[in-house]
Formats: structure tokens, sequence, C-alpha cells
């Protein structure tokens, strides 16, 4: 006797091969949930990355991001968006400008935070490029019972939050807007985007510092391998660059103040660091289960195979000398996955061109992997810190490599520091490395460490 879910996935199938091609296509896609949920728990759920959107000050999209980094090109200048002529640190990986036709209705493009919009953006042209165009019949035809958005942020809308003190001071709490609290709290992004789309699965946000963006990938992804969801949008974004962020990061002695040549100010690794270099932006990833993305058709660019977060328990803002707490986030990844260290061979590292953080990070990388084909980078050293979206931003690099089997390298790496090796680095200009797995690292101030790991797609 089939039990009712069997009987129910025979009767759509029955009703499918009777559609034409198109028609079957849609009603493929409606029960590849119900095929989900009746597997037997022996099978394990699959994770894969079916699209990536990206807001950053390289590009708004994928491949043009990827290109200017393998390009070597910097995205840092001096800020635009305000007046910092007085300030110690006068540049960062500053958005100039985003087109937000078609993602964003005119309405809330003038209001909402600039974090928000750009998770909006990056959301929804991560959708399109799996496929799924938000304002599409496709996404429609997905069962968004099990559609979720896990997208979170380190500073929240910091825009917003600064407006609403400014008016506090200036003209009293009746001039207050009616939408700065919403507009200021952390999950709102992620809100607004699961109401756009209709996703009625899990939804919320986290903040672990500059970790946040692999947070929310990890944690998506399990919400996919435990059955909460089939598909998650999962990602993270910051837009700090105003005067209350730029501010309170000089305060903390964080940044660097190269102002005669910002393009060369972000130098993880080098010996004249002085300092990381502040950036904003968003992205986001549409993790999907294996099995669902098959009976949809998606192109998968890779799949997620693990990851890991630990705690340094040391130091508000400063890594632990040792490493201990990294090498224990990098070998519980690896467990995670069932992999060893020589199965990875590349690793897009932290590497914020601070002081302490990069050769704690490259010893504690090279104490988990000795072997010599491993190759690492960093991405920051042309678009900066992204703080909570760092994370989100640099998988899609990771993921880029895996599809190109090109690194982009680590730009102003001129006097390595004793012992880094610059080829190990990819130090200079780019190297053509096909990836066998890679891991991306992130880690937050509150000695917060996380790594998520991905390799090509599934044969």
């Amino acid at each position: 006797m089939l039990g009712l879910k069997g009987q129910m996935l025979n009767k759509q199938q029955a009703f499918r091969d009777k559609l034409p091609c198109r028609a079957r296509c849609r009603a493929l896609r409606v029960v590849a949930s119900a095929h989900d949920i009746a597997k037997t728990e022996s099978a394990p759920r699959r994770v894969v990355v079916t699209g990536m959107g990206v807001v950053s000050c390289l590009g708004h999209e994928h491949g043009e991001f990827y290109n200017n980094l393998l390009a070597g090109k910097s995205g840092i200048s001096l800020i635009e968006g305000f007046n910092a002529s007085d300030y110690t640190t006068r540049f960062a990986g500053e958005i100039k400008s985003l087109d937000c036709s078609g993602y964003v209705t005119k309405k809330f493009e003038k209001r909402v935070d600039p974090v928000i919009k750009y998770i909006l953006v990056a959301g929804k042209k991560a959708l399109g490029d799996a496929g799924l165009a938000w304002d599409g019949q496709e996404i429609k035809d997905l069962n968004r019972l099990r559609c979720g958005t896990l997208v979170g942020t380190a500073m929240g809308g910091m825009t917003s939050f600064a407006n609403a003190v400014e008016a506090l001071e200036t003209s009293g709490h009746r001039k207050m807007n009616p939408f700065c609290i919403p507009f200021a709290i952390n999950n709102m992004g992620g809100a607004m985007l699961a109401m756009d789309l209709g996703f009625m699965g899990p939804n919320y946000s986290i903040s672990t510092a500059c970790a946040t963006g692999n947070y929310c990938i990890l944690s998506a992804a399990d919400h996919i391998k435990r059955g909460d969801a089939d598909l998650m949008l999962a990602g993270a974004g910051d837009a700090a660059i105003i005067p209350s962020g730029i501010g309170g990061f000089i305060a903390c002695k964080a940044l660097s103040k190269r102002n005669d040549d910002p393009a060369s100010a972000s130098r993880p690794w080098d010996t004249s660091r002085d300092g990381f270099v502040m950036g904003e932006g968003a992205a986001v990833l549409v993790l999907e289960e294996y099995e669902h993305a098959k009976a949809r058709g998606a192109h998968i660019y890779a799949e997620y195979v693990g990851g890991a977060v630990t705690c340094d328990a040391h130091h508000m803002t400063e890594p632990q000398p040792e490493g201990k707490g990294v090498i224990m986030c990098l070998e519980r990844a690896l467990a995670s996955a069932g992999l060893t260290a020589a199965d990875v061979n590349y690793v897009n590292a932290h590497a914020t061109s601070t002081q302490a953080g990069d050769m704690a990070e490259y010893r504690a990388i090279n104490s988990v992997f000795g072997h010599s084909d491993l190759r690492m980078n960093s991405t920051k050293s042309m678009i900066g810190h992204l703080l909570g979206g760092a994370g989100a931003v640099e998988a899609v690099a990771t993921i880029k490599a895996i599809e190109t089997g090109w690194l982009h390298p680590t730009i102003n790496l001129h006097s390595p520091e004793e012992g880094v090796d610059p080829v190990r680095v990819v130090a200079g200009t780019k190297q053509h490395h096909p990836v066998r797995v890679a891991l991306s690292n992130s880690f937050g101030f509150g000695g917060h460490n996380s790594a998520v790991l991905f390799r090509g797609p599934p044969q």
C-alpha cells in the first residue's frame, strides 16, 4: 500500500506526463518539494548554489565583479557621499551609484536605508540568475511555503538611525521619520525581500559582526539539509560609509590613513599595512536542495559541502594570538564536510590588512593546510572590508574561482611579512588554479570565527 505522500506523487507524475513541454516544466517545479518531503531520511539532502547576486564597488553583476578582481582593479577611492575632508581617513570602497530599476519601487528607493536597498537588489538579482525572475511566473510555480530568507547585517540601517538621531536633536521627536526604526533594524532587508517574493519559510537575520555573511550561509544551508526548506536566499550586506561609521572606526584606530593613494591602502600581509579600508555592498546566494534544483533544470554553480563556527573567547577586537579558535573552526569545517586538509586547495582569506589579524590567520591556515598546492588570496585588497557583508561577497568570489579556474590576485603586496610566500597568497597577478574544494574565512569583533566550504557541481 502506498502512503498518502506516495499516492500524491504518483498522481502528480501522471498529470505531468500528459502536459506539453513548457507546462511540464512548471509542474515539475511544483512537485519538486513534494518529492523532497517524501524522501527517506537515509538519503542526505545536498545543498547547491544556483544563483548569485552582488552589489559592490567593483560592479553589480557577478561576472563583472569577478573580472575586475581578476584584473587586479581597485574599487577604493575618495569618499563622495559626505564631506570627509577633516577626517584622518577620507577614502573607502564606496558604491557611487546603483540602478534599482525593476528591483526596488520608486517610493521605497527614496526612503529605505542603503543597506536594505543593496540587499533587495542583490537578492532579486540572485533569483534572476537562478532562472527565477522575482516578478516572473517561474517563482510563482515554486512552493513558496518551503522557500526562506536568511540575510544579515553587522551594522544595520546606520543611515536611518543617524538621521533619526539628528532629527531628534535638532527638531525634537515629533520630526522623526516614522520609518526610522523599521529601516534601522537588522532584519528588515531580508524581511522586505521575503514580502516581495512571498517566501514564507525560515526568515531571520544573524548579526555576528564581520562573520555575519558566513553565519547566514551556513545556517541557511542547515535549514535545507534538515528539510525545513527547499530553497533559501542567504547572504548579508552593510552600508556604513557615513560620518558615524567612518568616525567610529577611526576612533577604534582600525582604518588605514593612506589618503594620498587610496587604491594602495588595503595591503594584506604587507609590512607597510596600516589598517583596513571600509567597504560597502551586499551579496546573496540562492541555495537549493540538489534534487529540487535538478527537477527544475537549474544551472548549478557549486555545491556547499560544509562549514563551522567557533569563538576565540579572548578579546573584543584582537584575534587570539595562537589562532586556537580559527584552527578549531577550520578543522571542524573539514570534519563537517567529511574532507581532509589535502582536499582543499584554495582559501579566500579574511585578510583585512590589519597588523595582528593578517598573520594570525596566515599561520592558522598553514597550520591546518600545510600542503604546497594550497593557494589563498584577499578579496579585501580591492574592495575593502564590507563588515557583515564581507563573507557573502567573498563567497561569490570563491564560487567564481571554482567556476573559472582562475584565482584573483592579492594586490598591493610589495613587501611581504617574513614567512609569507607571495606565490601562495597570489601576490600581484592572477593565477590559473583548478579548484578542487574552496574554503572562505570570515572573522568578527567579539571573537567570532566562521568558515564555509564549496566545491564544483555534483557529477
